[in-house]
This record gives C-alpha cells, sequence and structure tokens, in this order.
C-alpha cells in the first residue's frame, strides 16, 4: 500500500506544483461545487496510478487543483464507497494519497437522511462527530508507523474549530444550519422505518454511505477534518418518504451553493 501511495502522489507532482494544504471531497449531488473551484489543473481518476473509478451517478471522478475564492484546494470530485464492491482500505487511499501530498486539513460533504425529527430535507448539518456502523474499519490489519499511530485517537474526529467558524459563518450569511452526529452505514440500501428508530436510539442525527472511512484514515494521519451533510430525505416518524438516487442528487444540487459558501469562507 505504501508504494501505490507514493507512486499516485509522484505521478501528480510529476504534473502540478502542489501549493495547498487544503483537501476537498466532495459528495453526491455536490460535485457542482468543481464549477467554482477556478481550475489550474485536473487529472481524470482512471489516468491515476491505482487510484479507484467512481461507479455512482453523480460523481464525475476528477482530481481538481485550483483556486475556491482566493486560495488553492485539491478537490477530489467523486468519491468512492464500500457499497461499489471496494475494499474498505481502497475507499480511504485517496485520503492516504492527499496526505502524502501535503494535506493537513479535509473538508467532506455529503447526502445523509435524517432521524432528527427538528431537520427538514434541504437542511444542511454540520457534523461533530459520527457513529462508524460499518461492518469493518479501514485501520485493520497491519499498521504502517509512517501513516500513524497503531490506535489513534478520535475524541475529536471532527475539528472543533472549523465547526465554531463554520457556525459564525452561516450566522452571519444567515444560514440556516444544524449540529449532529452522523451514523455510518455500509448502504446502498435506504434505511427502513426500523433502523432510522435504531439510529435515532443509539444517538444519531443523520445517516449516509459515506465519510466515515474517510474521516477514520484522515484522523490517523493526523489530517483535522471538517464536514457537512445536507439532507436529502427523512426517516423521522411521520416524515419517511419513498426515495429514489435522482432525488438524492436533486435535493444535493438545489443545496450547494450555501454549503459551497460556507466551505469557501473556512477555507
Amino acid at each position: 500500500m505504501l508504494q501505490k501511495i507514493k507512486k499516485c502522489a509522484s505521478y501528480i507532482n510529476e504534473r502540478i506544483s502542489i501549493d495547498t494544504d487544503t483537501g476537498i471531497i466532495l459528495g453526491t449531488g455536490l460535485g457542482k461545487l468543481a464549477e467554482q473551484i477556478d481550475i489550474i489543473h485536473k487529472i481524470r481518476y482512471e489516468d491515476l496510478p491505482h487510484f479507484p473509478i467512481s461507479t455512482v451517478e453523480g460523481h464525475n471522478g476528477q482530481f481538481i487543483y485550483g483556486k475556491l475564492g482566493d486560495k488553492l484546494v485539491i478537490a477530489l470530485q467523486g468519491r468512492f464507497h464500500y457499497y461499489e464492491g471496494y475494499s474498505i482500505e481502497e475507499v480511504g487511499f485517496p485520503v492516504r494519497v492527499l496526505k502524502e501530498l501535503g494535506v493537513n486539513r479535509l473538508l467532506i460533504s455529503n447526502a445523509a437522511g435524517a432521524m432528527n425529527p427538528s431537520y427538514e430535507v434541504g437542511d444542511l448539518v454540520i457534523i461533530k462527530d459520527h457513529i462508524n456502523m460499518f461492518p469493518t474499519n479501514p485501520l485493520i490489519g497491519k499498521n504502517h508507523e509512517e501513516l500513524g499511530p497503531r490506535f489513534p485517537d478520535m475524541s475529536e474526529a471532527y475539528d472543533k474549530e472549523m465547526i465554531i467558524e463554520a457556525q459564525k459563518i452561516a450566522k452571519r450569511e444567515n444560514i440556516d444550519i444544524h449540529t449532529g452526529v452522523y451514523v455510518g452505514v455500509s448502504g446502498p440500501t435506504y434505511e427502513t422505518p426500523a433502523e432510522y428508530k435504531f439510529f435515532r436510539i443509539i444517538g444519531g442525527d443523520i445517516v449516509g454511505m459515506s465519510t466515515v472511512p474517510e474521516v477514520i484514515v484522515a484522523r490517523h494521519a493526523g489530517i483535522k477534518c471538517f464536514g457537512i451533510s445536507v439532507v436529502t430525505d427523512s426517516g423521522a416518524p411521520g416524515k419517511l418518504k419513498e426515495i429514489s438516487h435522482s432525488e438524492v442528487q436533486r435535493i444535493g444540487e438545489l443545496s450547494q451553493p450555501r454549503m459551497a459558501e460556507i466551505f469557501k469562507k473556512i477555507i
């Protein structure tokens, strides 16, 4: 794995002079944030050595380097999910490459279902913590000390300073926003009413099929993380409706400008 990480990062460094410590992972329906980036260079995932390839509609599969506002960023337009058949190690591989390229701050977006009854479809939720309900963990197996410690601390999986800053930005820009706990699940099925109820009982506010493996890998590598979810459906009592991936994408795209504003201001 170490050789694969270094080979992929070397391929990028040979083509792009990276001068940023900030990375962004753009999730379902939110990939259009890339349109606000003044692109200096982009590389298709399929051209990157050992890089997985996005198979989900709405995930374009591009490594982007450019300016968001007046700051340089690396953006991954399209992510990888455990339900696509990738190993949990492969899901976290792009984060390892970002670390090798010098990223120390990672901003992540995703689409999520809500269990919290105070959340409405289209709402933004800052992730303050998560619960790992994946059947595995990306750090299982031999630990490479070059990548991080055997037993990484997760007491602050999501950076408190960035959370506070995001709350200030949202207030200043009159953007309604919540702060909640994200439950990460394998998917690809959406949740049953009983599962929504269970996730709420154990402390979750929102649920989705990504982010948790990426944040675990990032924290193992010493990268500070910040995450925002867009509520694209609700499983709260009285609010559960049939949902489709196209509807998730549609809601994500409608919510994207508010999320983009917060990301830009934080960066």
